[in-house]
């Protein structure tokens, strides 16, 4: 049964580092999950206090620095609030057209939003690009911490 719940826990915890590249899915929740389960299939022997207690701050800067590097990647390259709607926007619809559509519609989204707000299409296409790098800065971010979290969950149950 151990040997189960370990294989469980590097699969789903792989599934979570993969699904932080996806926007609006809550990765995080899965590796928490995934380390929930394992404990949970091993009689909570194996992960001590302590390491709960981190993995839910790892997993809560993973959640904030998500939102916090789109935010401060926008507002440095000049985006308003109509570049990070449309950026929000263009993540969720991105979501129906696959990776593409992950990466390429938010920066349209953003861009004309910020266009259609007034700025003149340079000034939009700079504020588009700022959304993009912070967004993929959180996601770059939040993918490490997820690797941090699972590789001290292994040395814990190895």
């Amino acid at each position: 049964m151990e040997a189960l719940a370990d294989w469980l826990f590097v699969v789903l915890w792989a599934l979570g580092v993969l699904l932080t590249f996806l926007p609006f899915v809550p990765a995080t929740l899965v590796v928490l999950l995934a380390v929930f389960l394992h404990e949970l299939l091993v009689g909570f022997r194996e992960v001590s206090l302590g390491l709960w207690l981190g993995l839910f701050a790892l997993g809560l800067l993973a959640m904030t620095l998500d939102n916090l590097a789109t935010l401060l990647g926008a507002r440095r390259y000049g985006a308003g609030w109509a570049g990070l709607w449309g950026a929000f926007l263009g993540g969720i619809l991105g979501l129906l057209l696959g990776v593409w559509g992950v990466l390429l519609l938010p920066f349209m989204l953003a861009w004309l939003f910020e266009w259609l707000s007034g700025r003149k299409p340079e000034e939009a296409l700079r504020a588009a690009f700022g959304t993009l790098v912070g967004l993929m800065g959180g996601m770059v971010g939040k993918a490490l911490l997820h690797l941090v979290m699972g590789l001290l969950v292994l040395q814990a149950i190895f």
